[in-house]
């Protein structure tokens, strides 16, 4: 049962995408919020007003936290595939060795509630849709096997010392929420590169793929709007007992091909978006859809943003206000 009462909170990460989203929610639902980030990708503005602000990294938390706290959410990552097969070091020392870091001052000082903000690329190349948390998880990159090892650490944390936990499998997370949107870089994820392409920033958006066995030929995604994603994790902050550590899918249970997110982008902007096929890229899944059942019962979480024009159109409105913020500097 969720505990009504304001608490203190460290956001690792805050200062990015998703962080900045659920310390935004926090903050509204009256919680106190301090944001940890050493804004290599994220952004100074984007850590809502009202929270405190520390900048660096992950492994200096123990500089932080002490006993006023009452939970950790934790966000701060490296996050991108490729690089993660490049430059795998990069992922073991900020994922895993830094969340080590982070167990160990939350260990000290007491804090025994964590939220870690896990990822679909722990389940590697899926064996049946849609994909539930039983499935074997098998990660097929350095960035998805930085974060099982990661649950697998939390786990342990958990059973030897009472953390109560949960780790939330993200699958593809879009839209945006008021000021809070997805500004990357470099831009991997297919929304903001199709708006790209819309507000004339991009010639075309490449298809890589367009013969794999789904209706129209293109992978399909499950898309879950940054938002509704933002209040599971609210959800999740009280739902675990103290030696647990819960593991759930977020997703919103539809999947969308590239060209029905394309021809969406078209039909929400009203602007053209060439499209050019290019080879299919090695390890991308046909279908990647969730099953979130386990969350909607543990949580108590529904998705309520999960029509895809809905979260274009969010996508697109923080796409342009931030066009227009850059272009008047």
């Amino acid at each position: 049962m969720s505990d009504p009462r304001p608490k203190k909170v460290l956001v690792t990460g805050g200062a990015g995408y998703v962080g900045s989203v659920v310390a935004a929610h926090l903050l509204e639902a009256g919680h106190r919020v301090t944001v940890l980030d050493d804004l290599s990708t994220g952004f100074r503005d984007g850590v809502p007003e009202g929270a405190d602000f520390v900048e660096g990294r992950v492994q200096d938390a123990a500089k932080v936290l002490d006993t006023t706290y009452d939970a950790v959410l934790h966000f701060a990552a490296s996050s991108q595939v490729g690089e993660s097969v490049v430059h795998p070091e990069k992922y073991w020392r900020n994922n895993v060795a830094g969340t080590l870091d982070l167990l160990t001052a939350m260990r000290d000082t007491g804090v025994r509630r964590l939220v870690f903000s896990s990822t679909a690329a722990t389940y590697g190349e899926p064996k049946s849709v849609p994909i539930t948390e039983d499935d074997p998880a098998l990660p097929t990159n350095p960035y998805g096997a930085s974060k099982l090892a990661v649950d697998h650490m939390i786990t342990s944390e958990a059973v030897a010392h009472g953390l109560a936990a949960v780790s939330l499998r993200y699958f593809n997370v879009a839209g945006a929420y008021g000021a809070f949107g997805e500004r990357h870089d470099p831009e991997s994820h297919l929304i903001p590169l199709v708006l790209q392409v819309a507000q004339g920033r991009r010639e075309a958006i490449s298809v890589f793929g367009d013969d794999y066995p789904t209706p129209d030929g293109t992978c399909v995604r499950d898309y879950i709007h940054v938002a509704d994603l933002a209040e599971a994790h609210l959800l999740a902050v009280d739902a675990p007992a103290p030696g647990e550590h819960l593991i759930c899918n977020l997703g919103n249970g539809n999947g969308f091909s590239v060209r029905e997110v394309v021809e969406t982008v078209r039909r929400v902007t009203g602007h053209p978006v060439p499209e050019v096929v290019a080879p299919r890229r090695g390890g991308d899944p046909a279908v990647l859809v969730a099953s979130a059942e386990r969350a909607k019962e543990r949580l108590g979480w529904r998705p309520s943003r999960t029509d895809l024009d809905d979260i274009v159109r969010d996508a697109w409105t923080f796409a342009q206000d931030l066009q227009n913020r850059e272009g008047s500097k």
